[in-house]
């Protein structure tokens, strides 16, 4: 028998690991059902969702030479959801909203535009500061190189 992809076939789980279940199919070949593709939920242990000697249904998502995957969760409906809420892996299901915040008082108007006088005694003070600066540096370089000559 040729397995082809989208190929959908009973199997029996033959073992179960960490990351996966091995999956007896018929003429004695056999697949992986990677953890990711055992539910459409959050699978943390897939021991949970198979045991060792269940029979399943599942579909054939890749043949790479003799390895071959499936996939059970592709069988699955798809869970629906609203548009706009997100979705909770760990359940499967809708996950709730927050309750909407209320809604702030009047927005505050903008300020209104500076006057030229207004913009010129910002600049000025500005232009103050940075050369009450400087001078003040330009001092404490001057009064360490007078006291070092005089030495």
């Amino acid at each position: 028998m040729e397995l082809t992809v989208g190929a959908v076939l009973e199997g029996k789980v033959k073992s179960i690991t960490n990351f996966g279940a091995f999956i007896t199919l018929p003429e004695n070949k056999t697949g992986l059902v990677h953890i990711s593709e055992v539910a459409n939920t959050y699978v943390s242990d897939i021991r949970q969702h198979l045991a060792e000697g269940q029979d399943v249904k599942v579909m054939v998502i890749g043949v790479d030479g003799t390895k071959i995957n499936l996939s059970m969760k592709r069988l699955e409906p798809k869970p629906q959801r609203e548009p706009g809420r997100p979705f909770n892996r760990e359940n499967g299901q809708q996950a709730q909203t927050r309750p909407p915040r209320p809604a702030a008082s009047a927005p505050t108007p903008p300020p209104a535009p500076k006057t030229a006088d207004q913009l010129f005694e910002e600049k000025l003070k500005a232009f103050m500061s940075e050369s009450d600066s400087k001078i003040s540096s330009l001092r404490q370089y001057s009064d360490h190189r007078t006291k070092s000559r005089r030495r």
